[in-house]
């Protein structure tokens, strides 16, 4: 079976096009290199759909029925999503290696690796700078906007122009693909990027001398979202473990608990400091955001201020923190994701049983609140597609794969997504695309079968990764 399998590998490496027609089952492949080589047509069609120019400007909308691409450029969440697919791929490709089947590496892996440095020398077009007035400084930054701006560098940032959610993703991918590549600048300027985002973390004092806590989606913003806080517990654990015994420090800015006013620093080891904040960002979700369900709903609302404001302390000008009385919104994948991924990560560090119990509860909880047997198809679970659920389930598929190892419930929930992904690629595959309801496929109008730019490479990054948790399984 070995020989079939090494045959196989170097016949796709010369032909690839041929190796992987549109509905070839290719029943010959372990499910691992299955998933991989699913991952890397997807990915592949995708950036040629959706990229144009040199500067890699991203057409949120392609159409493969009309080959339209749309004129609407996609934001830098939408184009991070590429940089995710990439790292997946990547991580597979050296997991291959370690694991004795290094063609694919050897083939594979300096491609991908280009392109990921392309995906982030581009991502500069979304880059601006400007100065903001925090809880404990006022200090320039140079951080992503939403959208793109005409030359790198000068894209608009200020205000709500940016969130610290886009960051945050952007953060989580950098330091992927810093464990993936090593590159240096990758670390660097995920840790200038976390700085930013700490740096909106709520240290005003309540009336007790605690830390109010929690992140608004951005420094425009006074409402604390699931999404611009969940998703930086992970991130801070793996920094932890990058600097766990190095002697490198940071510094920490607070308020002082006593006069609740005064602002101070002081050094800290930054292996303590990051895995401190995951724990502070983990349980002020836990507290205001966990819905009566089981899983999170979207943020605190009823805030009081209703918008930023300022105040001046000893002559230096300061934000004014925030109080929120009331979790509301509609629960979303992505966040019990975030909260699943950075339990699973806690735990991994700590051995804190409290995590485990936490990442099983919520592992049920969202598989039974998000998926639903047989609803469009018998024997598949269907998850929510509309908005932009796709890219969010992504992020829950994730959760289950990384708590998996320690909670055996969970690979048949990572299952329903194999399933899904498999029953989409083997019957509605078209020119190397997917629908964006796997199980109902595309529309009879073909004027109406526009996929997302970030859909496409959801599918293909999902792919990797389920390439990657069957390599594990088989250990």
């Amino acid at each position: 079976m070995k020989a079939i399998f090494t045959t196989l590998c170097f016949f796709f490496m010369l032909s690839p096009s041929i190796f992987i027609p549109d509905h070839n089952p290719e029943e010959e492949l372990m499910l691992s290199t299955q998933n991989l080589l699913r991952s890397m047509k997807l990915i592949d069609q995708a950036i040629s759909a959706h990229f144009r120019g040199e500067g890699m400007a991203m057409a949120r909308f392609y159409n493969p029925y009309t080959q339209e691409r749309s004129e609407e450029t996609g934001s830098v969440w939408m184009y991070s999503s590429a940089i995710e697919a990439v790292n997946a791929i990547l991580h597979t490709l050296k997991s291959q290696r370690e694991h004795g089947e290094d063609e694919f590496y050897k083939a594979h892996f300096a491609k991908y690796s280009d392109l990921l440095a392309d995906l982030y020398e581009n991502a500069d077009y979304y880059l601006g700078t400007f100065t903001l007035t925090s809880y404990t400084q006022t200090e320039e930054w140079s951080v992503y906007g939403v959208n793109r701006g005409k030359a790198k560098g000068t894209a608009k940032v200020e205000g709500i122009e940016n969130v610290y959610d886009d960051q945050m993703w952007l953060v989580r991918e950098l330091l992927e693909s810093y464990k993936v590549t090593g590159t240096p600048a990758y670390l660097e300027k995920a840790e200038y990027l976390t700085a930013y985002v700490l740096d909106g973390w709520d240290t005003s004092r309540n009336a007790d001398g605690s830390e109010r806590g929690g992140i608004t989606w951005g420094p425009g913003y006074v409402t604390k979202h699931a999404c611009s806080n969940g998703p930086m517990v992970s991130p801070l654990v793996w920094l932890h473990e990058i600097y766990m015994g190095k002697n490198d420090q940071i510094t920490q800015r607070y308020i002082d608990p006593v006069d609740k006013k005064s602002r101070k620093t002081k050094k800290v080891s930054k292996s303590d400091y990051y895995l401190d904040f995951a724990k502070k960002v983990y349980h002020w979700q836990k507290k205001e955001l966990l819905g009566e369900e089981g899983v999170y709903v979207d943020m605190m609302g009823s805030c009081t201020p209703g918008k930023p404001q300022t105040e001046t302390i000893n002559g230096t000008k300061y934000r004014v923190g925030i109080t929120c009385t009331d979790p509301v919104g509609t629960p979303y994948t992505y966040n019990s994701g975030t909260m699943l991924s950075g339990a699973a990560d806690l735990f991994r560090v700590t051995k804190d049983k409290k995590y485990l119990k936490d990442a099983k509860k919520l592992s049920d909880a969202s598989f039974q609140y998000f998926a639903t047997l047989g609803q469009t198809l018998p024997g598949h679970y269907t998850y929510g597609t509309e908005g932009f659920r796709n890219w969010f389930n992504g992020v829950l598929m994730r959760a289950f794969v990384e708590i998996e190892p320690e909670y055996e419930n969970a690979a048949d929930y990572v299952d329903s997504f194999q399933k899904n992904l498999d029953y989409g690629y083997e019957h509605f595959l078209y020119k190397g695309f997917l629908p964006t309801d796997l199980l109902t496929g595309w529309n009879a109008d073909q004027a109406k079968n526009a996929t997302e730019g970030m859909f496409n490479f959801t599918f293909a990054a999902e792919y990797a990764v389920l390439a990657r948790y069957e390599l594990d399984q088989s250990e």
